[in-house]
């Protein structure tokens, strides 16, 4: 009997043994992917504080003293202040941002309840098209949809990079499969039976609980399009500057080579993408849970 103890209790403590180094070896190979994943953007922050001899000669870890320097030529420096208006980007891609990140995961979301909620005849067929257009790259249709825009007068305006978010094929395929997950058919029926409408059981019940992928999905749809450079550079190639992008004006800095000072260029570039830092940060207390429910096989 204390033979059978012995071999039972050397099996459990084999067990919590590999138990314990298989955690051990996940934490030391995620602690190096966090490294690698956020190495990057510290190097930008560092180099955003030195000035231009350091940074084309050494490479440093540790922050300089020459960020008002640089904060200083950003926007006193006519050359600069004249290229990168930081407020004007600001304010105009938030407006595109926000706009067409708010489109996107309504419509899609309202999408995917539908092909989830009700059958109807060509449902499968609906959304199969919808998975084929998600594989179709947006440089193949950007020539005719330019053409098409010009010919409607909607060049140099923002509505042709908003309204055409409300078509996001991957964020319904997302949505879709978080709700096959975790929504239940039975509750739909309830809110019937209770005489709610069609479209408020969509806005008082499907959305709440499908709050985790709209949060994912939020935080993924606002870093596309805050980072889209290719589209706004055609929308609005003969727009004003006030009208232009964050991304549009960080192209005009890196792309003249009368901008020569990598130290006010880094700074430049950490301004653009504070917004999307705060974004994530408010949101990303959901994204394990929406990747975790949503990341379902059909």
């Amino acid at each position: 009997m204390s033979n059978m103890k012995s071999v039972y209790g050397t099996a459990k403590d084999n067990y919590s043994f590999k138990i314990k180094l298989k955690s051990t070896i996940l934490f030391i190979w995620f602690v190096i992917l966090t490294i690698i994943c956020l190495l990057p953007i510290y190097i930008l922050i560092v180099n955003a504080t030195r000035p231009d001899s350091e940074i084309t000669t050494t490479l440093s870890l540790i922050p300089g003293s020459h960020l008002k320097e640089n904060w200083n030529t950003l926007f006193n420096d006519i050359n600069y202040s004249s290229v990168f208006r930081l407020w004007d980007g600001y304010r105009n891609s938030m407006i595109i941002t926000g706009f067409a990140t708010l489109f996107t995961v309504f419509f899609s979301a309202l999408t995917a309840y539908g092909i989830h909620v009700y059958d109807f005849k060509l449902k499968d067929f609906s959304y199969t098209v919808i998975l084929l257009v998600m594989m179709v790259p947006t440089q193949v249709t950007t020539a005719g949809f330019v053409s098409f825009m010009s010919q409607l007068g909607l060049t140099n305006t923002y509505w042709p990079l908003i309204v055409p978010a409300i078509a996001a094929p991957a964020v319904v395929y997302f949505m879709r499969s978080y709700m096959k997950s975790s929504f239940p058919l039975d509750i739909v029926e309830a809110a019937r039976i209770d005489g709610s409408s069609e479209f408020r059981t969509f806005l008082t019940i499907a959305i709440p609980m499908m709050k985790p992928a709209i949060a994912v999905q939020a935080i993924f749809a606002f870093i596309a399009n805050w980072n889209n450079l290719y589209t706004p550079s055609m929308i609005l190639a003969t727009a004003e500057r006030t009208q232009r992008t964050v991304p549009m004006m960080i192209q005009g800095l890196q792309a003249s080579e009368k901008f020569t000072d990598l130290g006010v260029i880094y700074l430049a570039i950490a301004l653009s993408i504070l917004p999307i830092i705060i974004v994530y940060v408010l949101l990303s207390k959901f994204i394990i849970a929406g990747v975790a429910l949503g990341g379902v096989k059909e």
